[in-house]
């Protein structure tokens, strides 16, 4: 009896023992790493993370009973406002030439050409030559609209909800995107003929030809395809910013299906 009783009382003082040794490793544990044991660590499958709402959730309901068919129209709208407004200020004397965010400068492969002239006293040569180009991309730009108008009615516009929802000017980067080749196609033509009737082709090649006997070098560019590049993208820029404001100035909305479009992304 007595050694059952000497047994258990060992066996309880070891147990004591061994709990109070593994409270001083785990209070020394948490003392040094800041790791408290007596806490059980969560693992990956026993935690549940809300999901989050983003802001596109958010904005489709607020398109309300829109159809892809009434953004796809606004979109259009928007689009085809832009190009009117736009080449309407485009087409008209300095309309580019003045414009520091469309203004045509002198080619990047020819600008040696302007430093080296204007080093020989011929700058005003070389500002003629940048001015001409100018007025070339003021002339043709009349013709852009009907070319544009084209390509915003042909085009489909699949995934409109995403644009309108979209950055401030995505109807238009959706639109260069898409047309950009047809539109350098069918506009060519016209730069070509205003070069012309500018006299900008004869200005530049005279302006190359002296800077060829000058250096010894033999400079050429296609001045057509350049022109015509700069003047499409400075019809998209002032439709990017046509499509800004209508976006984020109420005001600009001048149609019902602007005001019923771009009133439901207000809250994006």
């Amino acid at each position: 009896m007595r050694k059952s009783i000497f047994l258990a009382t060992g066996l309880l003082f070891s147990i004591s023992t061994q709990a109070q040794l593994l409270d001083m490793i785990k209070s020394t544990v948490k003392n040094k790493t800041g790791v408290d044991l007596n806490t059980p660590v969560k693992t990956k499958g026993t935690t549940t993370t809300p999901s989050p709402t983003t802001s596109s959730n958010i904005s489709s309901a607020n398109l309300g009973n829109l159809t892809s068919s009434q953004i796809s129209s606004g979109l259009k709208e928007a689009l085809n406002i832009g190009v009117i407004d736009g080449v309407k200020k485009l087409a008209v004397t300095d309309g580019f030439l003045k414009n520091e965010a469309v203004k045509i400068l002198m080619p990047e492969k020819l600008r040696k050409i302007d430093t080296t002239l204007r080093s020989i006293g011929m700058g005003s040569l070389a500002d003629e030559g940048v001015k001409l180009l100018n007025r070339a991309a003021e002339d043709a730009v009349t013709e852009a609209a009907p070319i544009f108008t084209k390509a915003i009615t042909s085009m489909t516009i699949t995934d409109a909800k995403n644009i309108l929802l979209g950055s401030d000017n995505a109807a238009t980067s959706y639109l260069q995107g898409k047309t950009q080749s047809q539109l350098f196609t069918a506009f060519q033509p016209k730069v070509k003929a205003s070069l012309g009737k500018v006299g900008a082709d004869t200005v530049w090649k005279n302006l190359i030809s002296k800077y060829n006997t000058f250096t010894g070098q033999s400079v050429t560019t296609d001045l057509n395809e350049y022109v015509t590049t700069e003047t499409i993208n400075g019809v998209f820029k002032m439709v990017a910013d046509k499509e800004s404001g209508i976006r984020n100035t109420p005001a600009m909305r001048t149609t019902s299906i602007l005001q019923k479009v771009f009133g439901a992304q207000d809250g994006k």
